[in-house]
């Protein structure tokens, strides 16, 4: 483009790809991006990330590339100085980088300088408060380590202060610094807001209005509990022995996931008070937006909360994935269903800005998709996570951890010698989902009769060939994308 349009990078954690009103949910409190999708921006409704918790998948979408080509795989083995990152590249190209919000992507060691031009920190002034973070309230609301909440991630219903439209927390905080921002944009210079939110990531707690606005009968029908986990891998059933929740009436889990929609709804009013920033500043049109999240909850599914490293249920690995388009660029609104994921973000970056990469990745550009001139973009989709046996580095054994940890029954298992963290691969079609283990057994399920992933068919002879078609197509992947030879080469001599 001749003129490098604005950019902002929605980016709320820990957002299941089906908590969205136009995609179906009658639940869901999302008139923003409903709205959004009528008017100008196209959402993805078969997106999935590339790996189900936080850092390998932050590292995944701001490179193009994909949790093995350099061994993203854990919560702490981050984008290195020498790894390509979409923000340095934005930043060296000229745009006024500001970062709100989360890090998980690159070693907070190193300092922020090279991604970004302001790495804000809200105000915490008697004037305007910011509200503790319930991970240090654990005493107020996770109940004695003998219960069934203490691992449940559950607080509920927070209460505002008086006279308050919402309880401040660092989220609001980087949403009023964004704005702010957005509102001082520099006059001659693009720029990037990039606001990486930590809703809808539980601890499950929401205040009003938000808590209010959900119709408790209106929630779908969780995945139930297996009544026999042999088809699933060890680790769901372990974590769910250590979570202790299996008292939970269904109208226990329904409380907790209207608590999560009421997290999502409000994530939805601040990404509308953004987008609302942009149309008074007059920059709206001139702007690409990009919203999604980095994986996705349990929220009940199985007898579960949260996440795991290393297993790939839909709950976790479909995302929203919202895209609008500067002018110029054509766009066709409305909701389609090719398979995308979330490497294809950067490079829709470098397409809509004509900066190139300098490094080999494997995303691939949606303006196709964007101008409405194809529904069809990928065969599969692709996730990974896990280790290998002896893998010590990617245990996070250096951790000082005890059993009253709020992660425990998930890191237990991660830290063990048993198969529980085996090393995996998923490989989705729009039909069939195929999981690669090292240690265990595989996984096939047949998403239209089974898309809650509840049967597993790896060993029925009726989808044998269906099978040997997706295990050519991960060793086709690993093929294609095993790892990246740099743009320059060396001299012999």
């Amino acid at each position: 483009m001749a003129t490098l349009p604005h950019i902002i990078i929605f980016n709320p954690d820990q957002w299941r790809g089906d908590v969205i009103g136009h995609l179906g949910n009658p639940a869901a409190v999302t008139p923003v991006l409903d709205e959004a999708v009528k008017a100008d921006f196209v959402s993805f409704s078969h997106a999935f990330c590339q790996n189900p918790v936080c850092t390998p998948s932050r590292c995944s979408f701001m490179t193009g590339w994909y949790p093995h080509t350099r061994g993203h795989r854990t919560m702490f083995h981050m984008l290195q100085p020498d790894e390509p990152m979409l923000l340095k590249k934005l930043k060296d190209a000229g745009y006024f980088v500001w970062w709100g919000g989360k890090n998980d992507v690159v070693p907070g060691q190193n300092g922020y300088d090279d991604y970004c031009d302001v790495k804000y920190q809200p105000p915490d002034t008697p004037d305007q408060p910011l509200r503790p973070d319930l991970h240090t309230m654990r005493d107020d609301w996770r109940g004695t380590p003998d219960s069934d909440t203490f691992f449940s991630f559950y607080f509920g219903k927070i209460d505002n202060p008086d006279g308050k439209p919402y309880v401040r927390d660092r989220d609001w905080g980087m949403v009023e610094g964004a704005i702010e921002q957005i509102k001082n944009a520099p006059p001659d210079q693009p720029l990037c807001i990039y606001l990486p939110l930590t809703f809808p990531h539980p601890p499950y707690a929401v205040e009003d209005p938000f808590y209010s606005q959900i119709d408790i009968d209106q929630i779908p029908p969780r995945v139930p509990t297996p009544e026999d986990w042999s088809g699933k891998p060890s680790l769901l059933k372990g974590i769910w022995e250590m979570q202790h929740m299996q008292t939970w009436t269904e109208e226990r889990w329904q409380e907790l996931r209207r608590t999560y929609y009421g997290m999502c709804a409000r994530v939805d009013t601040q990404f509308g008070m953004v987008l609302d920033a942009l149309r008074e500043a007059g920059i709206y049109d001139d702007t690409a937006v990009f919203f999604f999240s980095d994986h996705g909850d349990f929220t009940g599914d199985y007898g579960l909360v949260e996440k795991t490293q290393n297993t790939y249920e839909d709950c976790l690995t479909h995302v929203p994935f919202l895209v609008k388009s500067p002018k110029g660029v054509p766009v066709q609104p409305r909701v389609t269903d090719a398979l995308v994921e979330l490497v294809d973000f950067p490079a829709t970056v470098y397409d809509l800005t004509g900066i190139e990469p300098g490094y080999t990745h494997f995303g691939r550009s949606l303006l196709p998709l964007l101008a409405g001139e194809t529904d069809s973009h990928r065969d599969a989709v692709f996730c990974q996570g896990g280790r290998t046996q002896g893998e010590e580095q990617a245990m996070e054994k250096f951790r000082e951890l005890d059993e009253h940890f709020l992660y425990w029954p998930r890191l237990k298992w991660q830290q063990s010698d048993g198969p529980y963290h085996t090393k995996g691969t998923m490989c989705r079609t729009q039909d069939y989902k195929y999981v690669h283990r090292l240690y265990e057994q595989d996984e096939l399920y047949d998403l239209r009769a089974d898309p809650g992933e509840q049967d597993n068919r790896i060993d029925d002879p009726a989808l044998a060939d269906v099978l040997r078609q997706l295990k050519e197509r991960v060793m086709q992947f690993y093929l294609e994308t095993s790892d990246v030879v740099p743009l320059e080469a060396d001299r012999r001599w």
